[in-house]
């Protein structure tokens, strides 16, 4: 897929999810906020794409979201970060510092890493700093998926939206990949051995 084509694709549908929160909940804080969850739901489904697929031969990532994929899911995290920093001022939520801080990292990891990957495909970084590099990404975008849906389902923010069947299954998926992620290198490192 070319990226001008996911790219459209995704603005398309995040415009979709805009016009589902407002159908089911109107111009409200509840509208903005189910906005605010379609759209990270979204992010989640690419992040998987590039979590689970990145690095497999026979560049199936690439058929899937492009060769940017880097690129396309910072552009579709941007507009959840967007939608997500609407809400939080609109509602006078009050921030937690850590993981404001947190978060902070992780969006400028997102934001840099289309950067890095521009800078690898120029050979202006090695391949061994790049995959290192891309390791954390991966990792740490991973990692905040995690610390998002924990304590939805533990029940220490109750006004998060959303029912708890939705986090315990969302949560879930995001161990799951992990799971598929590890199971594929632990295989890869056996037919390394045998080899």
């Amino acid at each position: 897929m070319t990226f001008r084509t996911a790219f459209i694709s995704a603005v398309l549908l995040e415009a979709a999810l805009i016009a589902l929160g407002l159908i089911n909940h109107g111009w409200t804080l509840e509208g903005l906020q189910a906005i605010t969850r379609y759209s990270g739901r979204f992010s989640l489904f690419i992040f998987s794409f590039i979590f689970i697929l990145h690095q497999l031969p026979g560049g199936m990532l690439n058929r899937v979201l492009s060769e940017k994929y880097f690129l396309l899911f910072a552009v579709v995290h941007g507009i959840h970060l967007i939608e997500l920093a609407s809400f939080v001022y609109f509602s006078g939520v009050e921030l937690i510092p850590y993981r404001l801080i947190g978060g902070v990292f992780g969006y400028s990891l997102i934001f840099a890493m289309p950067w890095i990957a521009g800078k690898h495909a120029r050979k202006e970084i090695t391949d061994r700093r790049y995959h290192q590099l891309t390791l954390v990404y991966l990792y740490y975008v991973w990692f905040i998926f995690v610390v998002t849906y924990v304590p939805r389902v533990m029940g220490t923010l109750p006004n998060a939206g959303g029912s708890y069947l939705e986090f315990v299954v969302l949560l879930g998926w995001v161990f799951l990949m992990l799971g598929i992620r590890l199971s594929r290198l632990f295989s890869k490192s056996r037919i390394v051995q045998h080899n």
